[in-house]
């Protein structure tokens, strides 16, 4: 696409973006709302709006080459980042739940479930593609010299004589030829059978008009069904229930769309780089060329304002210090006699604050008292109900909103057809820093200028005045100090560090998974089933958006991380084999995380004592948020908070980290990317209060429904190979297939889809019947344990708030219904009374 087509979409993204800003500004003036339906509507409208923004200013980033235009669109992606994290968060705060449904919404607006599919940006990776790929030569370099990487040994290949050559050609040919001349023998053997036979039982020789019949009738049935089967195949087609026939491969079209935007990015970091060397260049340029001319302005300003206020107050005024301003204070627009009535208004503040303090407190106590008053009258008036929470990330948007309508929405850009930085904007933004660093050097020589000036015409002598003394001192504020944590290893390198923690296996490599790599489908009945009363298992689809939402996006990003709502710690609960780890690893590829490994499997036997767990914590905290984004993984989470340790894992000491994880937890900053993510399998096996305290965000992964399942068997035996032909039957094995989760797929399509298998693909085409049987070797999620999942995540703070959410909506209702019988009651009995 065109830089015209770019530009255009951002114009849109920021018209739409305008329009949402205007609707929030408005919902603020708005009365509290009682019914949480309206409410839950309006926040989820404003999250699909921004998600369909963030979609779109994120291909608008990822493409547009100018870099000066990049820096706004930047600040406006993060902020809409920002807002879809906290608009996330209120709805959770609102409904008690972590998956929300927007079905009905969905197809109020038009839109199809991909619309709100969370995109992951681009740019967390491709910014620091270098530091990742040398901090990989690293990890592998330091795993291959502690032997704990294998190195696969190359295969030699002994070249052979021309001789041997020839011979093993021969040998093959040879056989060739036998295996020929031994069919064609064949043939002619049971020709002359077939004949001998007929001679001797005196049968007569076929009659050729009823085998050519014959061959009539065989040839155009199978032509018939041939043009049968095509019709049908392009019907199907036609429909939109089967895939065109090329449709796996890869267009021209799309080849010569992807190759146009690999080169705009090569374009796009060529213009970063000049825009660099500009932002340097024309500041010189201007210190050089416009500096003598505003330092000249600027000392003929300053000296114009002494002559004017010894004008109006008979002396030379005070130069404000650096604190205040310097000059910047003088050149506020304000004319001499404001100045002057400022410097009365000083003096009579500090005449004020000499008085006694008594009366002032008193008066103080009484207004406090009468505030109280008030305040309590107000509560009492306030309705209760809903108001949206203040956001952090909407100033964002608002500045980034006006910095496009001030400088790109109406700018002439035909000049600049290649999109290279525009120097008029650097020279404006220059020209402010320049004044700024002048400023600092005309202010000392004026205020020399002001002494030598009060010297020379009023006589004054240069005293040090003991009012500025103590105003020039601050009161320190009294309060606790915060203890600041010991640094255990202060002259070591954070080098040093990661590579023992290589060594040691608790940094380790994560595996290059993407997160669109967990396949699934959307749940299209969750607002019908939540409407009835009935809590719908998530699907996979919102638990791959919650992971977008709670990981990436914040690891992602400083700015975001630091403002967004604080997730430091996420629980991934669920069956074997819902993709737990898999989940963990497509963290860290999608943001470029370090991956820490603190299971308790993993940490037995390392650093042994309460001293050794202690500098083992430091060393792998410290990495963590010197090299961040960085990711935790806990595997087993669980047996850190054990109800009782059984007896096989007493050795291994599996409640180590049980006292230090939270106090770890609490001394994570909002500056620090670091993120502890714990994966479970028996969750219920833990003591739920420490357990719901470290871990406060519990995604609870289910085992697939049929819609995922149908689109996961696709997915797993194309990803092996396998070819879907009509002869397979996917919607069958999908069926049978209920109970198992991705791990059992994954290890069915594993078994059936050997090397021998595969080559035998063209001849003899994949059916269902064929993976049933390694199905069958494996043991499916039951029913009863999938209720144990619920029952626990029904005792979680989120799964009790839900659950009394519930209880109270339907006593609300059944009070409405009683009151409603109790007035028709009522109304009756007046009525009879009336007919009296």
């Amino acid at each position: 696409m065109s830089h015209t087509t770019y530009n255009k979409m951002w114009a849109e993204a920021q018209e739409a973006l305008n329009g949402l800003l205007l609707r929030e500004i408005e919902d603020k003036s708005l009365k509290p709302q009682k019914d949480r339906i309206t409410v839950f509507q309006t926040l989820a409208t404003f999250y699909i709006k921004y998600v369909q923004i963030f979609c779109n200013l994120e291909t608008v980033y990822d493409q547009i080459v100018h870099p000066q235009k990049r820096l706004v669109i930047r600040q406006v992606l993060e902020g809409v980042m920002g807002r879809i994290l906290e608009l996330k968060n209120e709805m959770v705060e609102l409904e008690n739940s972590e998956f929300h449904y927007f079905d009905d919404i969905l197809q109020d607006l038009k839109l199809s479930p991909e619309h709100i599919e969370i995109p992951i940006p681009r740019y967390f990776i491709k910014e620091k593609l270098k530091v990742l790929r040398e901090r990989e030569k690293i990890l592998a370099q330091i795993l291959i010299n502690s032997g704990l990487q294998d190195i696969k040994p190359k295969k030699c290949v002994k070249p052979l004589p021309l001789e041997e050559v020839i011979r093993v050609i021969q040998i093959s040919e040879r056989a060739r030829q036998g295996r020929l001349r031994a069919t064609f023998m064949k043939q002619i053997y049971l020709e002359e059978k077939r004949e001998k036979q007929a001679r001797l039982q005196g049968v007569k020789g076929p009659n050729l008009d009823a085998a050519a019949l014959r061959i009539q009738k065989v040839w155009r049935g199978f032509t018939q069904w041939k043009k049968t089967v095509k019709m049908r195949e392009e019907e199907m087609i036609f429909l939109g229930m089967n895939p065109p026939p090329q449709f796996q491969r890869i267009s021209a079209s799309v080849a010569r769309a992807q190759n146009v935007e690999t080169k705009r990015c090569e374009v796009q970091g060529r213009h970063e780089t000049e825009y660099e060397k500009a932002l340097v260049s024309i500041k010189t340029h201007l210190r050089e060329v416009e500096g003598p001319d505003i330092k000249e302005s600027l000392q003929d300003q300053i000296r114009q304002w002494f002559i004017e206020c010894r004008h109006i107050t008979g002396k030379f005024p005070d130069y404000p210090n650096e604190e205040e301003g310097g000059s910047t204070a003088i050149f506020s627009q304000k004319t001499p006699d404001q100045v002057a009535a400022e410097l009365a208004a000083k003096e009579e503040a500090a005449a004020v604050k000499k008085k006694p303090k008594g009366k002032g407190k008193k008066e103080k106590k009484k207004k406090k008292g009468k505030g109280k008053e008030k305040k309590g009258k107000t509560d009492t008036e306030e309705e209760e109900g809903w108001k949206m929470a203040p956001s952090k990330f909407l100033p964002i948007m608002e500045e980034g909103n006006n910095r496009y309508k001030d400088i790109w929405q109406n700018r002439d850009e035909r000049w600049n057809f290649p999109q290279e930085y525009d120097p008029e904007l650097i020279k404006e933004e220059k020209r402010k820093e320049v004044e700024e660093e002048i400023r600092v050097q005309v202010d000392e020589l004026m205020r020399q200028e002001l002494k030598n000036l009060k010297l020379a015409v009023d006589r004054e002598k240069d005293k040090k005045r003991k009012k500025g003394k103590k105003g020039g001192k601050k009161k320190k504020k009294k309060g606790k100090k915060k203890k600041k944590e010991k640094d255990l290893t202060p002259d070591r390198t954070i080098d040093s560090l990661y590579k023992e923690l290589v060594e040691e296996g608790l940094l380790i490599k994560p595996k290059t998974v993407k997160l669109s790599d967990y396949v699934g489908e959307y749940s299209y009945l969750g607002t019908t089933l939540r409407q009835v009363d009935i809590e719908p298992m998530p699907s996979l689809t919102d638990v791959r958006q919650l992971i977008a939402l709670y990981g990436i996006l914040p690891l992602g990003s400083q700015a975001v991380h630091e403002k967004a709502p604080l997730v430091k710690a996420l629980l991934l609960a669920g069956p074997t084999g819902v993709g737990k780890k898999m989940l963990v690893h497509a963290l860290c590829t999608e943001t470029g995380a370090n991956l820490f490994n603190l299971s308790a499997s993993n940490i037995a036997g390392k650093c042994p004592g309460k001293s050794g767990l202690q500098m083992m914590l430091h060393m792998v905290f410290k990495v963590a948020k010197q090299l961040q984004p960085s990711v935790i993984w806990i595997g087993d989470a669980e047996k850190t908070f054990y109800k009782k340790v059984p007896k096989s894992e007493k050795e291994m000491e599996p409640k180590r980290l049980k006292k230090n994880l939270p106090k770890i937890l609490k001394s994570l900053k909002a500056e620090d990317r670091v993120l502890v993510v714990g994966t479970t399998q028996r969750p219920f096996d833990a003591d739920l209060r420490p357990f719901c305290k470290v871990y406060k965000k519990i995604l609870l992964i289910p085992r697939p429904d049929y819609a995922s399942r149908f689109v996961l068997w696709k997915h797993i035996i194309q990803q092996n190979g396998g070819a879907v032909t009509t002869s397979l039957n996917i919607s069958c094995l999908a069926k049978v297939s209920d109970g198992f989760t991705q791990g059992h797929m994954v290890h069915a399509v594993q078994t059936v889809l050997s090397e021998r298998r595969l080559r035998q693909m063209t001849n003899k085409p994949l059916t269902a019947a064929e993976f049933l049987s390694s199905l069958a070797r494996q043991d499916p999620v039951y029913k009863e344990e999938e209720e144990t999942y619920k029952v626990w995540y029904a005792k979680t703070p989120l799964g009790k708030a839900r659950a009394r959410a519930l209880l109270d909506g339907e006593e609300v209702g059944k009070g409405k219904g009683k009151g409603k019988d109790k007035g028709g009651k009522k109304g009756g009995k007046k009525g009879k009374k009336k007919k009296k």
